[in-house]
């Protein structure tokens, strides 16, 4: 069994969710992340947010997924001030709903005087309502911002023990375990880290307190890289303890400290029945049966 604790399947397809459950993928977590293009009103994010606590969820669920997220203003639109304030407005109403674990993914991304505003008063809303916070360290100036990242929410009075630190490098690994934090690493193609890269990592460092994920979206990207990263760490030596750890039961202690994610999720799961409909929509499509479906991913439930 394996948890994506970091995958954005709003832009991945239902064939995905077949893909990753006949792979072992038995939850998943989908940070609140920017889509592309700069949303233009707080209507679109409340919609967003909507969709992942909503149709994500039940999408998951036709395949014996369980679906959690986090929600929050991403780094690159807080540089909008004017509708970072109302996002902040709507934010702490979601962060109650039911599947939601935490703050994300928040953070850094060109490191601007608004992203680092917004982040700061995000961190405090999470220690206020106690919850876990998804980091999103920058894609340029990464050790830099991954440090700043660490020191602010360590000002804001943040247990580096509710706090998962995102997209690490070689370069970023030590200093983040070093000050408590949970590393977790984002498997890309071509980007961030290579799973023949975090090999080398876990045979360096070992399995405490680090969490491997896809970040899956809408560009390149593979949503099957925990289990693909599972299966070469095994082929290269790695021993079944330490790939569970970092492939599975890290990313439950650390997503799992507010009591909102529990293995009784997926072991108390019942049957899923592909004819059922969220808002009068299937997934099924063109006269298909659940049959057909099942058939095609040979996952039997």
């Amino acid at each position: 069994m394996y948890i994506d604790p970091h995958i954005h399947m709003v832009s991945r397809t239902t064939d995905d969710y077949e893909a990753m459950a006949a792979a072992g993928i038995i939850a998943v977590i989908e940070p609140a992340f920017w889509l592309g293009q700069p949303r233009t009103s707080v209507g679109t994010f409340k919609d967003y947010f909507s969709s992942l606590i909503g149709w994500e969820r039940f999408r998951a669920s036709q395949f014996g997924i369980q679906h959690y997220c986090t929600m929050g203003l991403n780094a690159r639109e807080a540089n909008n001030e004017a509708l970072a304030e109302q996002v902040m407005e709507i934010l702490p109403l979601f962060l109650g709903k039911e599947r939601v674990v935490g703050v994300g993914e928040i953070g850094y991304d060109e490191q601007t005087e608004a992203e680092d505003k917004y982040f700061r008063l995000q961190l405090l809303l999470a220690k206020k309502t106690k919850s876990l916070v998804q980091v999103h360290t920058p894609h340029r100036d990464k050790k830099k911002g991954t440090d700043k990242s660490m020191s602010v929410a360590l000002e804001c009075g943040l247990d580096p023990q509710m706090v998962i630190i995102d997209h690490n490098n070689e370069e970023t690994v030590k200093n983040v375990l070093d000050q408590g934090f949970w590393a977790a690493f984002t498997i890309y193609p071509y980007t961030k880290m290579g799973n023949e890269r975090m090999v080398e990592i876990i045979k360096q460092y070992g399995p405490e307190r680090i969490i491997i994920n896809s970040a899956a979206d809408w560009g390149i990207s593979d949503p099957l890289a925990v289990p693909k990263t599972a299966s070469l760490m095994l082929q290269k030596g790695i021993d079944n303890d330490t790939i569970k750890k970092v492939c599975y039961t890290n990313a439950l202690l650390a997503f799992g400290q507010t009591g909102r994610m529990t293995e009784l999720d997926w072991f108390q799961k019942t049957d899923q029945d592909l004819n059922n409909k969220f808002n009068n929509n299937s997934i099924l499509r063109g006269g298909q049966l659940p049959e057909h479906v099942h058939k095609k991913s040979n996952i039997i439930r």
